[in-house]
């Protein structure tokens, strides 16, 4: 599982959307499953390629699982109807997502945690062989969160790839194997999470004074933002020095 790291507008959104396809005028290369993705048609990329967004506005009066069966059509030529297997996948797809209970409610009636939720379902159904994920953890209450993330990890240990952004970066911190982090439309860098979230890098990327630490419970690092009262502790040696490696 790697996480995808940066503040506003280092590139985050910008980079799922070339390698989920949205967009296809871009310099260097993009490749998905070893295929260059502006050379690789649009239907065949929904079938290995499916994207959960920070949000999602459909117009049209659909259930919750009509718009999971949405997620079904990369793998049916032209408009063909949904078969029952279809259907039983969406339904397995909201029950993974824990939101079968809202199968028959309309989207626009969902609070944005539950559009989210049933957003993942979608992405589910697709079967995908990448799995991407803009910011979709960030509207979810604590539970969700935890709930969706526990899932991810799933969904990786089963061999799909999954690539998220996260803004929290203790989320990240606690769930990827590896982050990339980008500035400024850069790659700042990549690889396991522990060597990637040290003080030095995150505090230069975000631009303030950043602590770094390891949860005693999880083994996993502890990321925190320092307040002006902190950081002035800190430079009077009335704080734990930052952990610089």
């Amino acid at each position: 599982m790697v996480g995808l790291l940066g503040p506003n507008g280092s590139g985050k959104t910008s980079l799922v959307r070339v390698l989920s396809g949205v967009l296809r005028q871009y310099s260097g290369g993009a490749r998905v499953c070893g295929e260059e993705v502006r050379a690789t048609p649009q239907r065949e990329l929904a079938r290995r390629v499916a994207v959960v967004p920070h949000d999602a506005r459909v117009e049209f009066p659909f259930t919750a699982l009509e718009v999971v069966l949405l997620g079904r059509h990369p793998h049916h030529a032209g408009f063909a109807f949904e078969a029952a297997r279809d259907i039983e996948l969406a339904r397995a797809a909201l029950a993974r997502a824990g939101a079968a209970a809202l199968a028959d409610r309309p989207l626009g009636e969902l609070s944005t945690g539950e559009r989210q939720r049933v957003l993942f379902a979608r992405a589910l159904a697709q079967e995908p062989r990448v799995l991407l994920l803009d910011e979709a953890v960030s509207a979810l209450d604590l539970r969700y969160q935890v709930e969706l993330c526990d899932r991810l990890r799933e969904i990786a240990a089963a061999g799909t790839a999954v690539v998220s952004v996260f803004h929290d970066l203790n989320l990240a911190a606690e769930y990827c194997d590896r982050v990339l982090l980008l500035h400024a439309g850069r790659l700042a860098a990549f690889g396991p999470t522990a060597e990637v979230l040290t003080w030095a890098r995150l505090t230069e990327v975000y631009e303030t004074e950043i602590y770094v630490d390891v949860n005693d419970l999880t083994g996993s690092l502890v990321v925190t933002p320092l307040s002006s009262r902190a950081r002035r502790a800190l430079a009077s040696g009335r704080g734990p020095s930052p952990r610089v490696d």
